[in-house]
């Protein structure tokens, strides 16, 4: 799930795609290591979020960690979000574990010939806008697009009502007798024969 920064536009992306494989290379998300950055960017005072990207993974869950069928959930593997220092430096802050509330923040720098064939506004489906890493990006971060903060609440809020009702079409589709585990059949028991 990729959010455009100052403007909240949100763009899903799948393995596969080619917008996928070009985050992947700008954003490097399996880079473990850690840059030292300047002190106010360590305690939030960094410039400002360009894109952050969710990484997930889909298809997870269910019996018998759950009380769900299997497949119907998401893990949020990693938060990425990229930045812009006054150099022209694209630089990844990440978090590689953004579901534990912890203090294990990790910077790295982005290749630059990536960032700037980068096209944030395409991925959004809003071409006039150019890319991430275009001067007028730079220039005006929030673009045109900025007084549309209640098209983002909206879309959100459907979005939110969206997952709710599919959440409970599954709970209830899983609450029906036949689905699940065995209920009443005998079960497979381990027996240690040492005793």
């Amino acid at each position: 799930m990729v959010v455009a920064g100052g403007t909240g536009r949100t763009a899903a992306v799948r393995s596969g795609q080619r917008d996928f494989a070009r985050l992947w290379q700008l954003l490097q998300p399996t880079h473990q290591e850690t840059e030292r950055v300047p002190e106010d960017w360590a305690e939030g005072h960094f410039p400002q979020v360009r894109l952050t990207v969710l990484w997930g993974l889909s298809g997870v869950g269910g019996w018998p960690g759950t009380n769900r069928p299997p497949g119907g959930d998401v893990a949020v593997e990693r938060q990425d979000q990229l930045m812009v220092a006054e150099d022209g430096t694209p630089w990844v802050r990440s978090d590689p574990r953004p579901t534990v509330e912890d203090d294990d923040i990790r910077w790295h720098r982005a290749p630059r010939s990536v960032f700037e064939r980068f096209d944030l506004a395409r991925l959004l489906g809003d071409a006039e806008d150019g890319p991430v890493g275009s001067t007028a990006a730079a220039a005006d971060p929030g673009g045109p697009v900025r007084g549309d903060v209640r098209w983002a609440v909206a879309a959100g809020a459907l979005g939110l009502a969206a997952g709710a009702g599919g959440t409970l079409l599954i709970r209830r589709a899983a609450a029906r007798r036949e689905a699940g585990p065995p209920r009443e059949e005998p079960r497979q028991v381990l027996i240690d024969l040492d005793d």
